[in-house]
């Protein structure tokens, strides 16, 4: 059953607030990486690139743990354990949104060299427990 978040953990996730995503290894030890993301609902989106470790992890296992700590308020802080799904549909779409909200410019702009990347991925995260400090 998905788990629903609090307002205050929503307004915060409207922000651009950096999360942290933990996923774990073929060997079964964690990886993490800093993202931007995004609220649709309850549930979080964050980009990737097919390819890249995190998109190779969760597609191989789907759970995934997300911490939120805004970095001018230490104390407060969310971790967000659920599955994700993935598609590549509105995967630029995705990012370009993502960087106009975390840098005012689209992904392009902010990184010329994204013109090489692989396809993009939308990573949705549906939460099923939330803890934390908020």
């Amino acid at each position: 059953m998905a788990a629903e978040l609090s307002d205050k953990l929503k307004a915060l996730l409207d922000t651009p607030v950096f999360i942290s995503v933990a996923t774990i290894q073929p060997d079964g030890s964690p990886q993490v990486s800093p993202v931007w993301v995004k609220r649709d609902g309850d549930e979080l989106l964050f980009s990737t690139t097919i390819g890249r470790r995190k998109e190779k992890n969760l597609r191989r296992d789907p759970r995934v743990t997300v911490l939120l700590q805004p970095f001018d308020s230490p104390y407060t802080y969310a971790e967000i354990r659920g599955e994700v799904t993935m598609t590549t549909e509105g995967g630029q779409e995705l990012i370009d949104e993502l960087a106009l909200k975390y840098t005012g410019l689209k992904y392009a702009e902010f990184n010329p060299s994204s013109v090489n990347d692989d396809p993009r991925v939308v990573v949705r995260v549906t939460p099923r427990k939330v803890v934390g400090r908020i």
